[in-house]
């Protein structure tokens, strides 16, 4: 499975992220890290030139509704329906059921355990992934 970790935005704060991105990877999948202050765009087209699985979005500025919106919509512009929508970050307990509604996957608010983590990636994303 491949997975690309990406820091939307002006969010400079990308040490969950590293975190996440090495323990999917000591967990067997391929991962790809952005860097920071990626436009959704970017991350959009990065993507697709990578052909990943799984797009993870990390957001700890308080802005994951309107970026993950403008995300699926990105997507849907370049018909793109194979690649699933993850989030984690600061995201309080009401927007995960929004986020969900916006075509999330998963959501991992701050303080999710590593293991829930991991098990989403090894188990449920294989279900869900078209491609995998």
């Amino acid at each position: 499975m491949r997975v690309m970790v990406a820091k939307p935005g002006l969010d400079g704060h990308d040490r969950g992220a590293k975190v996440v991105a090495y323990l999917l990877k000591d967990a067997g999948m391929d991962v790809i890290y952005t860097g920071l202050h990626k436009s959704v765009d970017q991350i959009v087209e990065m993507a697709i030139q990578e052909d990943v699985d799984v797009i993870g979005l990390s957001v700890m500025t308080g802005g994951h509704l309107p970026i993950m919106e403008k995300l699926m919509q990105k997507l849907r512009e370049k018909k793109v329906d194979d690649i699933l929508v993850t989030v984690g970050g600061v995201i309080s307990r009401p927007d995960v059921l929004k986020l969900k509604e916006l075509g999330a996957s998963a959501v991992f608010p701050g303080g999710t355990k590593f293991s829930e983590i991991i098990t989403f990636f090894k188990e449920e994303a294989p279900k869900l992934c078209k491609a995998i």
